[in-house]
């Protein structure tokens, strides 16, 4: 079938070009042209920006997709702009989303009260306060002063004319990662830190994490199933660590001899604080992709762990790069813990 992908050149979009090439089906990319990446050549390109998707309505016609994938609608008004351009152009838009939409995550971040029960599913109860960004919107017209995943899925499963199908994603790690996940902990690993210290909280905290290319071949597996229209599906890795079992892990795929220790916080400097409730936990329920669309990882965890190592090691992040993991101490007060201890 022909596909449009919508921003497909950034860490999990060519995985997913490529999964849908590999599949058989013609492929055109519609991005920016910020980005370079990996896309054999058989690959259709389109240079946009996606405010701005109207214009470019007759190339979409002359192309004819019958699936839109829209791997970037961050704003209510993406997927507005979304469903307008391809209503009567496209037969299903496959929107991805993320795990940011529960209440669960609210809870997180502080905004909302209680503790969610989990594994959370598909029909679990959706955070009550909306645009969970906005306070680290830097300008009043940056996206994240407006970004909500939530507004996105309302938008693309209300359309009368255009079914839709939406992707929730985890926490995704692997090579092109600009969160860089794993580099906090490996950076330690390589550096021959004996002990590696979690305050109590986080070591026991769980969450749901992907590979990247499993997660493209979950989407993909969404784009090419008509079982997939109207349907909203987790994608998450089965095994639910805790974080200190899943530094532990990364640990033992390079023969680090070190250990994971658990300190409660009152070990911890007055002044070092969490900035999310780990009392909550964020695991989905990946069931309903694997029996209605026969999903299942073909990355191995122990491929997709040395894969992403790999990756770490040769692309460093840049100083003074936001990481996804804040709450690793330096080793200075890290040793101060221990001889405390």
């Amino acid at each position: 079938m022909k596909i449009l992908v919508i921003g497909g050149t950034n860490f999990i979009g060519p995985s997913v070009v490529r999964r849908l090439t590999v599949m058989g089906h013609t492929v055109t990319v519609f991005h920016r042209g910020k980005t370079i990446a990996d896309l054999s050549s058989d690959v259709h390109q389109i240079l946009g920006d996606r405010t701005h998707l109207n214009e470019f309505k007759n190339k979409f016609e002359e192309i004819s997709p019958l699936v839109v994938v829209d791997m970037i609608p961050y704003t209510e008004q993406d997927a507005l702009g979304l469903m307008n351009t391809f209503r009567g152009i496209a037969q299903r838009i496959v929107a991805i989303s993320s795990m940011d939409v529960y209440r669960a995550y609210g809870v997180i971040l502080g905004k909302e009260s209680g503790v969610v029960p989990v594994p959370l599913t598909e029909d679990s109860p959706l955070r009550q306060q909306l645009y969970p960004f906005r306070e680290m919107s830097t300008k009043p017209q940056d996206r994240f002063d407006h970004y909500d995943k939530i507004l996105v899925e309302q938008v693309v499963m209300s359309d009368p004319e255009l079914p839709g199908t939406i992707v929730r994603l985890p926490m995704v790690y692997g090579p092109g990662d600009f969160r860089h996940r794993l580099y906090p902990c490996l950076q330690r690993i390589d550096d021959n830190r004996p002990v590696i210290v979690l305050e109590e909280s986080i070591a026991q905290w769980q969450g749901s994490y992907g590979y990247v290319e499993n997660v493209a071949y979950a989407i993909a597996l969404a784009v090419c199933d008509e079982r997939a229209k109207g349907r909203i599906y987790h994608v998450a890795e089965l095994d639910v660590f805790s974080e200190a079992e899943r530094i532990t892990r990364v640990g033992k795929v390079v023969g680090w001899q070190g250990k994971v220790v658990s300190v409660p916080k009152e070990k911890f400097p007055s002044e070092w604080k969490l900035t999310i409730n780990t009392e909550q936990d964020w695991f989905v329920d990946s069931t309903r992709i694997r029996q209605e669309l026969g999903y299942k990882e073909v990355i191995p965890l122990e491929e997709a762990l040395k894969r992403t190592i790999d990756w770490e090691r040769t692309h460093p992040p840049e100083e003074n790069q936001e990481l996804a993991v804040s709450w690793l101490l330096d080793y200075a007060t890290e040793d101060a813990i221990l001889t405390k201890s």
